[in-house]
């Protein structure tokens, strides 16, 4: 009998270790697959300039995804953050243009929104019991009203009339512009936006965080097993609030890079923040067969969501396709990853 499962185990070995090598690698030979094929069937796909491109396009995105991540990791889940970015976008124009202040001043009014709806959204959740998703879906639809009554849903702009008929007083300083336009020397002049160092720099902190600082192992704990971590003594009502407070901010960070790039308040231009955002904060759960949130996924799906349109739009694919899409791949990724992960789990 014993010599049977031996040899029943050794015919099982390389089935085995082909599902691991899937589970472990799949989605990343996926996303070199996506590489391989866009650079031989569009034109000026591999270039320095097209590779920033990508970065750009994803960087706000791969922010506010990164706060995603810290409240996953709590096992919750933050649907405000796209109207927490707009938001703060908002702010930021009407700090500057309607009040006439300075850049900080614009940017530590961002930063204030981002903390306070993480706290409210936290408090909802840990004290008032509402469930994530209701809490974060009504911040939503709350801040996409408040955004718009200063200026009566109007966007904002540098000498825009005001709804009592006057001219809006002041401008986007330059110091906040640069945020978003400045380029830094790297090989070929003007080629790094500032944004995209500002994605990698929180990248590496928030991985960091998560995975070698006591408050983030925590943090995890608390997502894994609530009662276990508290019955340990870790304060799991000051974790879970603390990682909406992450989200807040991360997200507010994100509408300021995004206010910066734009030169105006535009209300309608973070309606696909949210999706994108959360699309790259799931593929993380994909990377590298972790299986848990990790910010080192999440700027890998970032950047795998930023290649895939990339590719799209240098094939000339019709806009209204696109989506469609983003949404077979990433489920077909999803699907295979997690099936072969649960196969061999059992």
């Amino acid at each position: 009998m014993d010599r049977q499962r031996n040899r029943a185990a050794a015919a099982a070995m390389p089935g085995a270790a082909l599902r691991n090598f899937a589970v472990r690698y799949g989605f990343l030979v996926l996303f070199a697959a996506l590489v391989v094929y866009f650079a031989v069937a569009a034109d000026g796909f591999v270039s320095p300039q097209s590779a920033v491109f990508i970065f750009q396009s994803v960087a706000i995105t791969g922010v506010l995804a990164l706060g995603v991540t810290a409240t996953l990791v709590v096992g919750g889940f933050d649907l405000s953050i796209g109207s927490v970015a707009t938001s703060a976008m908002m702010a930021a124009a009407y700090v500057m243009v309607v009040l006439d202040q300075n850049a900080l001043v614009a940017v530590l009014a961002c930063l204030a929104i981002g903390v306070a709806v993480g706290l409210i959204n936290g408090f909802l959740i840990v004290y008032m019991r509402v469930p994530d998703l209701l809490a974060t879906l009504g911040m939503m639809f709350l801040l996409v009203g408040l955004q718009r009554i200063p200026t009566e849903g109007r966007s904002i702009a540098a000498g825009m009339t005001m709804p009592d008929g006057s001219v809006a007083p002041g401008k986007f300083s330059d110091a906040f512009l640069a945020l978003g336009r400045y380029r830094f020397d790297f090989f070929i002049p003007n080629l790094v936006p500032v944004s995209v160092v500002v994605l990698i720099v929180l990248a590496v902190l928030i991985w960091f965080f998560l995975e070698y600082t006591r408050f983030g192992r925590m943090m995890y704990a608390v997502g894994s097993n609530e009662r276990a971590a508290e019955l340990a003594g870790a304060p799991v009502r000051a974790y879970k609030i603390w990682a909406y407070v992450i989200s807040g901010v991360f997200a507010s960070i994100g509408g300021i890079l995004l206010a910066a790039r734009l030169g105006r308040g535009d209300i309608a231009s973070g309606n696909n923040l949210l999706l994108d955002a959360v699309a790259a904060a799931l593929i993380g759960f994909a990377v590298l067969g972790a299986s848990k949130p990790n910010g080192f996924g999440t700027a890998v799906g970032a950047l795998f969501v930023g290649v895939l349109l990339q590719g799209l739009t240098m094939m000339n694919a019709p806009y209204y396709t696109q989506d469609f899409v983003k949404g077979g791949v990433l489920v077909v990724a999803l699907v295979f990853t997690f099936a072969l992960s649960a196969k061999g789990r059992r």
